[in-house]
């Protein structure tokens, strides 16, 4: 996906863990924050505090959503998938993948992954792997306006 593409229609989820939102739901209201993960990977299991820290420090400026992005056939075991984010707490809704619709539609190829998308919907930063946390807080601070 390049910069300043529209957010895609959240459609196509197997299942909605913890409620389910629309495009609809997340365009005009507040920037966004998409981030991919996957039971089996490792770095999104460390990533999970930094991602729930955002969660809930800018719970009023910000729409946080988990996309649930299997990388094997053993990911596809929805028990597991409610177990592993009861564990790290994910609270946030959760698009559960199974098919790869969410993730063909942002082209989307790692896990952990994390989309920033304005108010309007525009995505403003794309960032990959278990690294870079200063800089994903950056790019939300700035979508959110806020100074640093």
């Amino acid at each position: 996906m390049k910069l300043r593409s529209p957010m895609p229609e959240l459609d196509g989820a197997t299942e909605w863990l913890n409620g389910q939102v629309t495009r609809e739901d997340l365009v005009g209201t507040k920037p966004s924050l998409i981030h991919f993960w996957s039971i089996s990977c490792g770095l999104c299991k460390e990533a999970m505090p930094n991602v729930n820290e955002f969660r809930d420090k800018y719970k009023d400026q910000l729409n946080v959503i988990a996309v649930h992005m299997p990388r094997s056939e053993k990911d596809l075991d929805l028990e597991e998938i409610k177990k592993v984010a009861a564990e790290h707490e994910i609270t946030q809704p959760i698009f559960v993948d199974s098919a790869h619709k969410l993730t063909d539609a942002f082209e989307n190829q790692y896990v952990p992954s994390y989309y920033v998308f304005d108010e309007e919907g525009q995505l403003r930063h794309f960032q990959a792997g278990g690294g870079g946390m200063k800089m994903l807080t950056k790019r939300v601070n700035r979508v959110l306006g806020i100074k640093e």
